[in-house]
């Protein structure tokens, strides 16, 4: 069991960072594994076995600026994507990506949850994520979670994930500027019902893949109800 957690920690690290450029470029980098198909693509990565350690407790703001934790991630299946307000493309394709599978679900996709985890609480205020999660087609009813710095850092811990800030120009980042791009672990959480992992989805998966994935998860879970 803890062979199996293990190597699905070592396949989601071999998820490099995608970088965010400014001129539209969406720059990834991955290993050889990854690439030919052996992680990073929801049912080729070795998890058969054990639970994969992912998710943990969190004290945040969401958009509306109303305190949230790990609670609110609990009692219907959620699909959660790590990124940023000023993300110019990477961050909006995958979300409009879980737009396009919550329309596939129907009626379904209402009984999902969907929340953006920022990995910029420098820029992302409750404000700034209020007028970014409205976006259209971004999924409806979609939850933007921000905080301190030092709260979001235990959070991206808690979920493996990773992000750097970079200069636009690629050249030295200034600390104080605000003027930056981020680039960060480009990956869809999706964790059930109980607030634990299930699954994952990689850029290559498409909001089919995920909207027959999930459709298996709210079956199982309605089965589990009865």
């Amino acid at each position: 069991m803890r062979l199996a957690k293990n190597i699905f920690i070592i396949s989601l690290g071999a998820l490099a960072l995608i970088g965010c450029k400014a001129d539209g470029e969406g720059i990834l980098n991955r290993n050889s594994d990854v690439e030919s198909g052996g992680a990073g693509v929801s049912g080729k990565t070795v998890r058969s076995t054990g639970t994969a350690d992912i998710g943990g407790a969190f004290s945040l703001v969401d958009e509306t600026g109303a305190a949230v934790s790990e609670a609110d991630l609990v009692g219907k299946p959620h699909l959660i994507y790590f990124g940023f307000a000023f993300c110019p493309d990477i961050c909006p394709t995958s979300l409009q990506k879980l737009g396009a599978a919550q329309e596939l679900m129907g009626k379904a996709g209402d009984d999902v949850g969907y929340v953006l985890m920022t990995v910029d609480p420098e820029r992302d205020t409750p404000e700034k994520l209020a007028q970014y999660v409205a976006f259209d087609p971004f999924p409806t009813g979609l939850r933007g979670f921000t905080g301190s710095v030092e709260q979001v850092d235990k959070l991206k811990a808690a979920y493996k994930v990773t992000s750097v800030k970079r200069a636009l120009d690629g050249g030295v980042l200034d600390p104080n500027s605000t003027d930056y791009t981020v680039d960060h672990t480009d990956i869809i959480y999706f964790m059930g019902a109980d607030g634990k992992f299930a699954d994952f989805f990689s850029s290559r998966s498409t909001p089919q893949d995920i909207s027959i994935r999930v459709r298996q998860e709210l079956m199982r879970e309605q089965k589990r109800k009865k």
